[in-house]
């Protein structure tokens, strides 16, 4: 019998891509047959690119988007099972999940460039969750949200976090409670997705509508969006103080000189970032 040939192992796709569009960096999960479910790899791939991009002047903004038919069907549930066989039944490697995924998501909020999500199918739990921690995001009309855990016995508690600073109370309660799917065009209304748009042009529309952000200041964009999230947190007065700091130190900003020397002058500003 002649020697059979040893095959070379099949590589596996990466998880996440990468690519520059301009300025714009797209990170796209790539795991469409497991429904892009955030696995711990892909929850440790999404957080370290966050961490590069944090740091790179290269990249103005970041644009989120998925292969496949769902752009996010939440925790990968076969990954976390077959940790019940633990000595603890999973407890330490499922709080280790939550906690990882948990800061992958406050990493998307910190990041001093605006994220917009592209949302081409469903996005459940923590997939809904991924979005609604975006600063912006752009919806197929074939979307669909939607927090089910507690259809399984498991209520989506880390995803209400980022639903319920989006969306109003009772429309969360509502999502959470019943764990029923809302279409694009109700995601819209509650204000959970910015814009609707025909399906298969969501990822053009939110890169368009990153690049948009992009040709402003990005040291004016950095200061506005991390005051946006610290002022929601805070008190009317506490806001306003905060704010009233901010607003002083952005005027004493080159670019905020430039731009309003510009507006007065009615020519186009140039930045410098600073």
């Amino acid at each position: 019998m002649p020697a059979q040939t040893a095959r070379a192992p099949t590589s596996q796709p990466p998880i996440l891509l990468q690519e520059n569009v301009g300025s714009i960096r797209l990170l796209t999960l790539n795991r469409p047959a497991a429904r892009n479910s955030l696995s711990e790899g892909l929850i440790a791939e999404l957080h370290g690119a966050l961490k590069q991009i944090h740091d790179d002047n290269s990249v103005r903004a970041v644009v989120i988007a998925a292969n496949g038919p769902a752009f996010s069907a939440g925790h990968d549930m076969k990954e976390l099972t077959a940790r019940r066989s633990d000595a603890d039944r999973g407890r330490a490697y499922f709080g280790q999940i939550m906690n990882a995924c948990s800061a992958m998501m406050q990493a998307v909020v910190h990041l001093p460039k605006p994220v917009v999500a592209a949302v081409q199918g469903i996005a459940t739990a923590a997939g809904c969750q991924l979005v609604a921690s975006c600063d912006l995001a752009v919806a197929s009309e074939a979307a669909g949200f939607a927090t089910p855990g507690v259809d399984i016995g498991l209520f989506c508690s880390t995803p209400m976090v980022a639903l319920s600073r989006n969306i109003p109370r009772k429309q969360a309660m509502e999502m959470l409670l019943t764990g029923e799917p809302i279409s694009a065009a109700t995601a819209k209304n509650i204000g959970l997705v910015n814009r609707v748009v025909a399906a298969g042009t969501e990822r053009d529309a939110a890169i368009a509508l990153a690049q948009k952000v992009a040709l402003k200041s990005a040291y004016t964009i950095k200061l506005g969006k991390e005051a946006f999230y610290r002022q929601a947190e805070m008190s009317l007065a506490d806001a306003y103080r905060y704010t009233a700091e901010v607003m002083t130190e952005n005027m004493m900003a080159r670019d905020a000189e430039e731009g309003i020397g510009a507006f007065i002058e009615k020519r186009e500003p140039k930045w410098q970032d600073k």
